[in-house]
């Protein structure tokens, strides 16, 4: 049995406002953006009857909002846990367990409102792990690989610095975006050493902000046109390598990313060739690098010269990361909802940077630190062949 192209997203909005919204706790912004894709999709919360959400429980959110959801999904695991959303409600929705499931996300990154305090677990196997070895955060832990991978490869600093360079040539274009002044490879080698290679441009944003989709049967979304053009999902796939980075296979590729792209892939029917439009998980810099090569758009150690020389820069072969990235949009601590909303937003050509003649668009979601990956193929009505 194929889901391919089965149901489809036919809403899809941010929060009014991302980036440093200190008046709006992470619950608001569920509610906000929920309220925002309902309208979008033409629809009100009397049509929903699936709820999804991580890093808040569905049920929260599902009260909050007044409804009575008779399918839920807590998953989380990480920032792509709305990728796999996507994916648990396309085969929900088929096995006839809901009609039209509403996927929301809403985190107080930056301004912490409403939010507990962080705090370290040192019974956790991280705790217990990588922690007494000086580790403090994403920043020390996430780049670990690209280390092995820069002496492997030889990939260079000029290179990583590529990759921030070529997502604020995109992000310029996008009102929204908190980062838009065009940089040079220069200015992100001259910003300030985070955790060694990785510079402060080559680290992501800490920010505020939410965002909603509603996801409901393709044959509804033909039956039920909404307002605005339908995006179909026509390939999905999830997985998992680790618990700790330190624990990865191999420093140098993401076990994750493979397996959970060529999953959607086969099911898409799709080849590599076959993608007009990409979106990479970048918490760091390296993360699109690593995206380009496991997914299959180029060679082992080819990526980081793709990206230098413009190819996923705006007139590049491979769009990619076109709002800007989580170095320049947006980045609320789980990106990956912001990678399908950007993905919608060029399949219904009404994105701020968009790209002419997108058919179909991968977003790739990476959790935790390379822990786990969600594959998402979306495509237009001609793309799925409805």
């Amino acid at each position: 049995m194929t889901l391919r192209a089965s149901t489809a997203i036919v809403g899809a909005a941010e929060t009014e406002r991302i980036g440093v919204v200190p008046d709006m706790s992470a619950l608001d912004m569920h509610a906000q953006s929920a309220r925002l894709a309902l309208a979008d999709a033409g629809m009100t919360l009397a049509d929903v009857d699936g709820v999804a959400a991580a890093g808040i429980s569905p049920i929260a959110v599902a009260h909050y909002l007044g409804i009575t959801p008779n399918y839920i999904d807590a998953t989380s695991i990480g920032g792509c846990s709305f990728l796999v959303h996507v994916r648990h409600a396309a085969a929900a929705i088929s096995a006839g367990l809901a009609d039209v499931i509403l996927i929301t996300h809403g985190e107080s990154g930056r301004s912490r409102t409403g939010a507990p305090p962080r705090a370290a677990d040192p019974a956790s196997p991280q705790g217990q792990f990588e922690a007494p070895y000086g580790t403090l955060g994403p920043p020390t832990l996430f780049p670990i690989g690209v280390l092995r991978y820069m002496k492997r490869y030889g990939l260079t600093h000029e290179q990583l610095a590529s990759v921030a360079v070529a997502q604020r040539r995109w992000s310029c274009r996008v009102p929204r975006a908190m980062f838009r002044d065009l940089i040079t490879v220069d200015d992100v080698l001259a910003s300030r050493m985070v955790s060694y290679p990785m510079h402060l441009l080559e680290c992501c944003l800490v920010t505020d902000g939410g965002g909603a989709l509603v996801v409901t049967s393709a044959a509804r979304a033909k039956a039920v046109p909404g307002p605005k053009p339908a995006v179909y999902v026509l390939g999905t796939g999830e997985a998992a390598e680790t618990p700790l980075v330190s624990m990865m296979e191999d420093f140098t590729t993401s076990k994750a990313f493979a397996v959970s792209a060529s999953r959607a892939f086969a099911e898409a029917g799709i080849k590599a060739s076959d993608v007009d439009h990409l979106m990479v998980y970048d918490a760091f810099a390296h993360l699109p690098i690593y995206g380009l090569e496991d997914l299959g758009f180029v060679g082992r150690g080819e990526a980081g010269a793709f990206i230098e020389e413009g190819n996923t820069s705006p007139g590049g072969t491979l769009p990619m990361n076109t709002n800007g990235g989580g170095l320049s949009y947006t980045h609320t601590g789980m990106y990956g909802m912001f990678l399908v909303q950007e993905s919608v937003r060029q399949l219904r050509a009404e994105a701020s940077a968009q790209v002419p003649g997108v058919q179909t668009s991968v977003a790739q979601g990476v959790g935790g630190m390379f822990m786990s990956a969600g594959t998402l193929v979306l495509g237009t009505e001609a793309a799925a062949g409805i």
